[in-house]
């Protein structure tokens, strides 16, 4: 039987409610002798669950993989590209203003990665003077 999984915000606060909840149900229900298992719950919830879900992220094993950062870690000029391509397909808009879009986004993705080359390079501290060309074009 496999795991369940969460989304880590999800998990955090589960685990938080569930450590408090629990602590308070021990310490108002349980006999004296076994009261310190109260506070055990709350360090346990608290000070070592939640720690452990955040530093480990994804890697935790009841954390499900985040969506949002397969989306972020694919290329950003994809997504612009496809969206003006199916509001061409379902047509939103005409061939021309399509043709037009399409130039502009890829002329500024020719912007995009000059301005990237010129920033790793001065980071790089290689030649700064290919870098000041960039800057001038």
């Amino acid at each position: 039987m496999a795991l369940p999984t969460f989304e880590k915000k999800r998990l955090v606060g589960l685990i938080a409610i569930l450590s408090f909840g629990l602590t308070s149900l021990s310490a108002v229900l349980l006999p004296s002798p076994v009261a310190p298992l109260g506070p055990a719950l709350f360090i346990t919830g608290f000070f070592i669950l939640i720690p452990l879900v955040l530093v480990l992220g994804e890697d935790f094993p009841l954390v499900a993989a985040d969506v949002a950062d397969a989306e972020a870690t694919s290329p950003a000029a994809e997504r612009p590209v496809a969206a003006l391509r199916e509001r061409y397909a379902t047509g939103e808009i005409d061939e021309a203003e399509f043709e037009r879009k399409l130039d502009r986004l890829l002329a500024t993705e020719d912007l995009d990665e000059r301005f990237d080359r010129t920033a790793a390079e001065v980071s790089d501290g290689s030649d700064e003077n290919s870098a000041r060309e960039y800057e001038l074009e």
